[in-house]
């Protein structure tokens, strides 16, 4: 046992608990409950408090940093409402498989159940949403409790762990004694996969003839990137990876397919369909990436490796199970390979996909003197040269950005996926631009989602942070509108912003921004170079973009890859 013998009260044992867990940031917003932490912050001299606006926002920052980094991500809240605040970052969390801990204060332990002021049964509403929650008991607890959320939180596949601390714990005095490990019934993460059915995997890999590896989130989590790339590279075999998993693998590797699935590219969709053998590497056989699971890759031999066991066989049932760290699981699977190499020509493979390629590229108008949301991202890509890291928030805008910026790095792509928060991306890159230094971090949000979270402005601003505040405004929900064109007979019901939306430039402006806008393509370039050139704090630029522009390819809703709707080509030709 680490400890010292200086007794102390809850709320420093709190503090000394973080500092034990190397944190130095935590995203919080002051309150009754959690005043005792609040006065011992005040003197703090270790760790950095981020003051939200929202406590909706400080989980988002929670999210963004730990995204950014790989590390755990701190909240800091009150009870009632401002735990009840957090739960739609909690729940974005646990589906996106973010470490993340949320402190929560609660009423004293003798009110609990009693309807006190600002009470809420926070660890009952979060239990679906977290990978597990406490509820501190005793003083003697709280060490050992911080130590566990820690460690459930950035263990196997990672996740949210909320821990509710009763007002009166945080003033009892009890001796420090914080544990070097934890020990937990039960729970014991898989890290290195089974030998006989990596030698599977490898055999697998030498007799097929359309190989395809899907990447997920779990090679960003896991740090497994320059193993991917190694088994890509010396097997020559076509990378499509997931939302999460953009950046992964470089996307201008003439080996990337780019993104798969209901916007994924025509040709990485296509391979999907036609590949005899589909290995998924920290992927969850998503909804949004299969349509009906009934045809997904029918005819493909399947491989699904995860850290998660209830991962296998969820959605899509496989023929080859590998649970285990993927770092791991690649690393073995390149030192069988190395002895036994895949030798297949896969010329034949490359000529059909180039032929998907050829046949239905990625194209929008360019020719009308309109500004496009996916020339503006277009041109972002090429003057950051993909360097950046580019926070999404959830919409048309999100799915652009994968199709025409270029991730070449992990960690390089942020954005909600699995529960679709709109009112994500700002506050994540706020999250982000604590930890990221080094490189330019972009949110990126249309004009409806960007509303939802906007108070944080004057959280960036307040910090002077150097990010750059992309909104592209088409003054309407985008996404929402685009499947009532398709599906509700273009009946637009309460999707049109034009006449509700305010002056973005003066909000941003009065939060304390620099800000700008256009909607003259000529004019891009130039403000994409103002806005990367200004540091001395947030910058925003509005685009305002085509109203009617839809996003394709796209497979419908529940539809099969062969349903998938192009622009210009009907897809039947071709398959």
């Amino acid at each position: 046992m680490s400890q010292t013998h200086r007794e102390m009260n809850g709320a420093e044992i709190f503090l000394e608990s973080l500092r034990k867990e190397g944190v130095d940031i935590i995203f919080g917003y002051p309150g009754g409950a959690v005043l005792g932490i609040y006065d011992k912050l005040y003197d703090c001299d270790f760790i950095h408090h981020i003051l939200v606006r929202h406590e909706q926002g400080a989980a988002h920052m929670a999210e963004g940093y730990a995204k950014a980094t790989g590390k755990v991500g701190v909240v800091l809240v009150t009870s009632g409402p401002g735990a009840t605040n957090t739960v739609t970052g909690i729940a974005d969390a646990y589906m996106d498989s973010i470490p993340i801990v949320v402190f929560t204060g609660q009423v004293p332990s003798k009110l609990i159940g009693n309807d006190a002021f600002q009470e809420a049964d926070i660890v009952g509403i979060t239990r679906p949403i977290t990978k597990h929650n406490f509820l501190v008991r005793e003083v003697d607890e709280l060490a050992s409790t911080i130590k566990k959320a820690f460690f459930i939180a950035s263990t196997g596949r990672p996740g949210p762990v909320l821990v509710d601390m009763p007002k009166d714990m945080l003033a009892k005095i009890t001796k420090f004694i914080y544990p070097d490990h934890v020990e937990i019934r039960g729970y014991k993460p898989t890290y290195s996969g089974h030998s006989q059915q990596i030698k599977k995997a490898a055999n697998a890999l030498r007799k097929a003839k359309r190989p395809l590896l899907y990447v997920g989130g779990g090679v960003v989590m896991s740090n497994a990137d320059r193993e991917l790339t190694l088994l890509a590279r010396e097997t020559g075999i076509p990378v499509t990876m997931t939302l999460q998993g953009l950046g992964s693998f470089p996307m201008t590797d003439d080996l990337s397919l780019g993104m798969l699935g209901m916007h994924g590219t025509f040709w990485a969709n296509m391979a999907t369909e036609n590949c005899d053998l589909l290995i998924s590497l920290g992927a969850r056989f998503d909804d949004r990436v299969t349509g009906n699971t009934e045809t997904f890759a029918k005819d493909a031999y399947k491989i699904q490796v995860d850290i998660d066991p209830t991962a296998i066989d969820k959605n899509v049932k496989v023929d080859l199970p590998i649970v285990g760290d993927l770092k791991n699981v690649l690393a073995e699977l390149l030192t069988e390979l190395a002895e036994k190499p895949v030798t297949t020509d896969f010329t034949d493979w490359w000529s059909m996909i180039t032929k998907w390629k050829d046949a239905c590229p990625l194209e929008f108008e360019n020719s009308d003197g309109k500004l496009r949301a996916q020339y503006v991202l277009q041109r972002l890509s090429k003057m950051t040269k993909g360097e950046a890291v580019v926070v999404t928030d959830v919409g048309q805008h999100q799915m652009w950005t994968t199709q025409w910026y270029e991730f070449n790095h992990p960690r390089s792509h942020i954005t909600s996926g699995g529960l679709g928060t709109m009112g994500f991306s700002v506050p994540a890159a706020i999250g982000a631009a604590f930890a990221i230094k080094d490189r330019p971090v972009i949110s990126i949000s249309g004009d409806g989602g960007f509303q939802m979270n906007m108070q944080e402005l004057i959280t960036a601003a307040a910090y002077k942070l150097p990010i750059k505040f992309i909104i592209l405004n088409n003054s309407f929900l985008g996404m929402v509108r685009q499947w009532q064109d398709l599906f509700y007979k273009e009946k637009y019901s309460f999707t049109d912003l034009s006449k509700t939306n305010p002056n973005f430039v003066k909000v941003a402006e009065a939060f304390g921004c620099k800000a700008m806008s256009t909607d003259n393509p000529a004019e891009v370039d130039g403000l994409i170079n103002e806005m990367m050139e200004y540091n001395d704090g947030p910058v925003l630029v509005e685009f305002k973009v085509v109203k009617e522009e839809m996003v394709f390819p796209m497979v419908p809703s529940g539809g099969s890859i062969r349903d998938i709707m192009v622009k210009r080509l009907d897809p039947n030709r071709l398959v």
